[in-house]
């Protein structure tokens, strides 16, 4: 699908948006069949500081905050050990970008931790995870030098980070990535670069309904996609509706509407490469089972222990719930390992996700409870 071609359907009526989703469940159906996938995780915010202050964001905290810190390792160490005996298999890096750059108090913590960086002090968590635990480590550890990946690619089987929009708009004044040196589009088109230059499994997406235009989210799911042509490592692309959070600067700020949701997952779908998995999560909409007729064929991480410590105030469905309605949509219900089968032999890690995976590179046993 060419640029011109999603921004038409961008304005379609509404029967040709029922053709659009057709389209795209077509070709969901025609390459991932009917199963749906979702990966059992357990989330580990490792730190809540960060040098960005995005206008949506009620996951960082500033030091003189409650909240603001970061993990012990026995603390990540007791999380990865319930999920674990809750049967998850990813334990979900996530965490604020650099605060050591910004705040003395984050440069202080790291060196009581024995470290200078928050990238050196996650290289440390993922060995403590790989040593004592079984879970395979996922990183969304932001923006990355070439160096940073190399280091990470050692411990962790995946990697991610939210490209969001390629919009340098966004970054003005009174926009939701104003005061974000991190979230500078180039920067971060540079670390999915090195991450395919460097045969990492990746997974991005956009963030809709944060002031960006129809044309600048279509460009965005473009630049995705060629990076994707260039290097085959995209694994999964995340198309995420902003929810508004009291006490942020868009707390006023209109969500995307469901139907603007629903518009943006046919059109990334008929425009995205097919073996590029399409996600969206389920705690951010109600009627979420609406997602497949758009022809999503993931739902991402849901972890029967952590909260989604993003969107804190939106709970995970259960498995079993997630299941349930699935199966009605027509799709069964299937766990995947934070590396997706086509990824497992060239990924990171692959002899301990190998250990994990049955023939068709899916977890071997299979939960949906």
């Amino acid at each position: 699908m060419t640029g011109a071609e999603a921004w038409s359907h961008g304005a379609a009526d509404v029967d040709e948006r029922a053709v659009l989703r057709e389209r795209a469940c077509d070709i969901r159906d025609r390459y991932w069949g009917r199963a749906v996938s979702y990966s059992r995780k357990v989330f580990i915010p490792l730190t809540t500081m960060c040098r960005n202050t995005c206008g949506y964001c009620t996951f960082v905290k500033h030091p003189d905050q409650p909240g603001a810190n970061f993990m012990t390792p026995d603390q990540i160490l007791a999380v990865a050990a319930e999920g674990e005996r809750l049967g998850c298999k990813e334990a979900l890096f996530s965490l604020g970008e650099r605060p050591e750059r910004r705040y003395v108090e984050a440069r202080q913590a790291l060196a009581r931790l024995g470290h200078v960086s928050t990238v050196d002090y996650l290289v440390e968590a993922c060995k403590l995870v790989l040593a004592n635990t079984s879970l395979v480590p996922h990183v969304n550890a932001g923006t990355l030098s070439r160096e940073e990946v190399m280091r990470l690619r050692e411990v962790c089987g995946s990697m991610g980070m939210m490209l969001e929009n390629v919009s340098r708009r966004l970054t003005k004044p009174g926009m939701a990535h104003h005061a974000c040196p991190d979230k500078a589009p180039l920067i971060r088109l540079r670390t999915i670069e090195v991450a395919g230059e460097l045969g990492v499994p990746f997974t991005t997406g956009i963030l809709i309904g944060i002031g960006e235009t129809w044309q600048e989210r279509i460009d965005s799911l473009l630049a995705i996609n060629e990076l994707h042509a260039r290097f085959g490592h995209v694994q999964e692309v995340i198309v995420q509706n902003f929810r508004a959070k009291p006490g942020t600067a868009m707390a006023d700020w209109q969500e995307p509407s469901r139907d603007d949701m629903l518009k943006t997952l046919a059109v990334a779908r008929v425009a995205l490469d097919p073996s590029i998995s399409l996600q969206a999560p389920p705690n951010l909409e109600q009627s979420f089972e609406d997602y497949l007729d758009c022809g999503i064929n993931d739902w991402g991480g849901i972890s029967p222990v952590t909260a989604d410590h993003i969107n804190p105030e939106r709970a995970w469905p259960a498995v079993a719930e997630l299941a349930r309605r699935t199966e009605r949509c027509g799709y069964r219900l299937v766990e995947r390992l934070t590396v997706y089968p086509a990824h497992l032999e060239t990924a990171p890690l692959h002899h301990r996700l190998a250990g994990l995976a049955r023939a068709d590179g899916l977890v071997r046993d299979q939960l949906v409870t």
